[in-house]
């Protein structure tokens, strides 16, 4: 399975962490810890993938960048 790049931030309106994955359009998570939700969201992922494939449609590739580490490349 590809690497990819996963947000993961604190939510006020929800109390509790959302990890997202930009490269995949709609794949997110919750967890009351960032380790809940980097853990929910990589089963997502994985389910993602998996239903993209089972409807034949694009998986894109991990290319998404945070701009910090774009500076100085």
């Amino acid at each position: 399975m590809m690497d990819y790049h996963v947000n993961i931030f604190w939510s006020e309106e929800d109390q509790g962490y959302i990890a997202d994955i930009p490269d995949l359009k709609g794949c997110s998570a919750f967890g009351l810890t960032p380790e809940e939700a980097l853990h929910e969201v990589q089963i997502a992922k994985k389910a993602w993938i998996e239903a993209a494939l089972s409807e034949d449609l694009p998986i894109p590739p991990p290319c998404y960048r945070p701009i910090i580490y774009q500076v100085g490349s």
